[in-house]
């Protein structure tokens, strides 16, 4: 079982940067692949970045490529989202999720945990 928390969201202008984070319970966190998702108002949840188990293949939306990172560091259980040149249409609640097999799939089904997600608004 793995326990999943994530906070750094809030409210940001157009153009800033917000750094997420999500930090997982267990000793078994570095085997497992990691994502972000987001759902934004009146919309279905999609992918927005993943990471794989060793940190060494990464995946991302094409809505986010050139301005989100995703990163881990398993020493701390922790996945991160570094988001730059934020747009009013990022704004959302982002989740994280941790797949068991370490693929870095935008597949949401492949997800087993969740957390209960934080909100990030960006202003025009």
């Amino acid at each position: 079982q793995v326990q999943l928390v994530e906070s750094g969201g809030g409210l940001v202008q157009a153009g800033g940067s917000l750094r997420l984070s999500c930090a997982a319970s267990g000793r078994t966190f570095s085997t497992y692949a990691m994502g972000w998702f987001r759902q934004a108002p009146g919309k279905e949840r999609e992918f927005v970045a993943a990471i794989s188990w060793s940190g060494g293949h990464t995946n991302y939306a094409d809505s986010v490529k050139g301005r989100f990172a995703i990163s881990r560091d398993n020493a701390k259980n922790t996945v991160y989202l570094q988001m730059n040149s934020l747009k009013p249409e990022d704004t959302a609640v982002y989740y994280c999720a941790a797949d068991r097999f370490g693929l870095a799939t935008m597949e949401e089904k492949a997800y087993d945990y969740w957390g209960q997600g934080t909100q990030v608004t960006v202003s025009s």
